[in-house]
């Protein structure tokens, strides 16, 4: 027994190194898919959303987001969420519009679908109307919010024109 116990040590030692090496093979796979950009079929580019734009389709998508999304893109869209601040490339920023003005229908549907890591598929936790009225919020967060005065709430004198041009 004594003349196999070197031998049972090499060959723990080699087998150790090997699982090593698997492990930094792993983790250095996981980063190096993680920062590579999205791959967007052509075809999925093209997909145009079939649900109407509509204020019901936004609210009915707000709980999805706020459950799936919120933790890492923000709970305005800006990529801020709790989460946010754990991954590198930081996640997408809905707000910005030169970005998102680049950014069909069909590769949010798509990318919101497939998922990447750290992001989750969503194909089979969704439903297909669930993704599309995502896609809807999501494009509302760029928006431009433009508020019109509320005629109940406008004042009567602010309407009117000054008395005389002089100011005191």
């Amino acid at each position: 027994m004594p003349t196999n116990a070197p031998q049972d040590l090499k060959t723990r030692k080699t087998l150790f190194a090997l699982l090593l090496a698997l492990i930094v093979v792993v983790v250095a796979y996981t980063l190096f898919q993680e920062n590579k950009p999205w791959v967007i079929p052509e075809e999925a580019k093209s997909r145009k959303n079939p649900v109407p734009p509509s204020e019901g389709g936004i609210i009915a998508a707000k709980p999805l987001y706020k459950e799936n999304c919120a933790q890492c893109h923000g709970d305005t869209g800006k990529g801020d969420g709790s989460e946010a601040l754990r991954y590198d490339p930081k996640p997408a920023d809905f707000t910005d519009a030169p970005h998102m003005n680049t950014v069909t229908d069909g590769a949010l549907f798509y990318q919101i679908s497939q998922g990447r890591k750290p992001m989750p598929s969503f194909k089979r936790r969704m439903t297909e109307d669930q993704r599309w009225q995502l896609v809807l919020l999501i494009r509302s967060f760029g928006a431009p919010v433009t508020k019109q005065p509320d005629p109940a709430i406008t004042k009567p004198e602010a309407s009117k024109p000054p008395a005389s041009g002089l100011t005191k």
